[in-house]
């Protein structure tokens, strides 16, 4: 279970920093930050942070709403698919944690940063945790965050794009966005750069 020896170790303000929405095929992806305070953070929380894929979506509803009602610090940035089919999803990624620490109301002093790789261009000094959001309360927080937002967005595009289930596959490459896919054909939401989305657009080619 996570808890707060990563973020003790180090001086000031620690933001944990985590993303969702590196593998679908459709929708942005969103990167969460999160500061926490040690000394006041309910016992509920502590019990309940964990990595938000391990977590029902009723849970990590109603862990981001305790969240909100703490008085932890909690950050979003988002990139979009234009800038996915631009960059690359590695370096879109990268430009959504920063977003998601610049997005927070107090400049953090130190950021851990889930995964092997430190975004580039962060106000504040960091380092990389790989599985941080089942070590540190701070990155379980920022995953809840990230997971909470991302699936939400992805049920207003399914409002707006019905008929690939994103509201309940959240972009990902299940049978029924497939079966949408086939039937509907691509949307603009639709990551081109995804060999999955690239090969429809060259039938000729795959």
């Amino acid at each position: 279970m996570p808890d707060f020896s990563f973020e003790l170790s180090k001086p000031g303000l620690v933001a944990g920093v985590d993303e969702a929405g590196r593998g679908p095929w459709a929708g942005p992806v969103v990167a969460g930050a999160a500061i926490l305070n040690p000394k006041t953070l309910p016992q509920d929380l502590i019990d309940g942070l964990d990595d938000s894929k391990k977590l029902k979506a009723e849970k990590r509803e109603a862990l981001l709403l305790r969240l909100r009602q703490s008085d932890a610090v909690l950050g979003v940035g988002v990139a979009s698919v234009a800038e996915i089919d631009e960059l690359n999803i590695l370096q879109a990624t990268m430009l959504a944690m920063r977003r998601a620490v610049v997005d927070l109301a107090v400049v953090p002093d130190y950021a851990l940063i889930d995964g092997n790789r430190v975004p580039s261009g962060l106000p504040c000094a960091a380092e990389a945790v790989v599985k941080g959001d089942g070590r540190s309360l701070s990155i379980a927080a920022a995953s809840i965050v990230a997971k909470v937002s991302r699936d939400r967005m992805m049920a207003e595009l399914d409002r707006l794009y019905p008929g690939y289930g994103w509201a309940a596959n959240a972009g990902y490459g299940t049978k029924a966005h497939q079966d949408g896919l086939k039937r509907l054909g691509i949307t603009p939401e639709h990551r081109k750069s995804f060999a999955p989305i690239r090969k429809m657009l060259s039938p000729a080619d795959s």
